[in-house]
């Protein structure tokens, strides 16, 4: 890229992506052990080079390879360094954990409006999944074969209730009865008032499709993470 500013962008998109969360300045500059105006000019100038621990220590927070960082012709991101025999295929982290609830199915009914209204939950768990409102997060297990073979029961999910469903997104809904269910999102249309019509639809296709026009159907929140115990 031409400039540092071009390059720091690229490395931003690449930060959020990989994290799921917004890169914020004072957090870069406490890792780099600068001050927040220092990162506010190698994004947006007038910074032209990053040299030494400052180059060293921003390419290993944004996660990009610091040749490229540096404008020489280098790929952005580090080459894979499994070795031939298949070791090295890892890299070993360490995430900052919150914990959060773990709902059963007629307690995650009871979850809306991203409120949680202090009924005692089936349990806890910690996750690292960041959204863009911490009180919104919550877990939920996977009971039934609807959504077999992805999902078996006994999966663990982490559910962001304020996330939008995108189509294809794997979804918690209740009915108008506050019957919870955990269904694969697809948008069929749009009403007279710009509102997505959308279908509830099972992985397991001996289960049947639920239509927002023919059921009262809300969306809880989106799944954003799935996590299976090996045995």
């Amino acid at each position: 890229m031409a400039t540092l500013q071009e390059r720091m962008a690229l490395a931003k998109q690449h930060y959020e992506r990989v994290h799921e969360k917004k890169l914020k300045n004072i957090e870069m500059a406490e890792y780099c052990k600068v001050s927040k105006a220092s990162i506010g000019q190698w994004f947006n100038g007038p910074t032209k080079n990053l040299e030494g621990a400052n180059l060293s220590l921003a390419a290993e927070f944004l996660g990009v390879n610091h040749k490229w960082l540096a404008g020489e012709i280098a790929p952005m991101l580090s080459k894979n360094s499994e070795d031939e025999d298949g070791f090295n295929n890892i890299k070993i982290v360490t995430p900052t954990l919150r914990k959060i609830p773990v709902l059963d199915f007629v307690q995650a009914g009871q979850w809306r409006e991203v409120a949680y209204d202090g009924v005692i939950p089936l349990n806890y768990t910690y996750t690292d999944y960041s959204g863009s409102d911490p009180d919104a997060i919550f877990g939920a297990v996977v009971e039934g074969l609807s959504m077999s073979p992805y999902f078996e029961p006994g999966d663990k999910l982490v559910i962001d209730a304020a996330k939008l469903p995108k189509p294809g997104s794997y979804v918690i809904a209740q009915n108008g009865n506050h019957e919870v269910t955990f269904k694969k999102y697809r948008v069929t249309g749009y009403d007279e008032h710009g509102r997505e019509q959308f279908e509830l639809i099972p992985l397991n296709p001996d289960f049947p499709v639920l239509s927002s026009i023919h059921h009262k159907i809300s969306i809880i929140g989106v799944v954003v993470r799935h996590v299976r115990d090996f045995k």
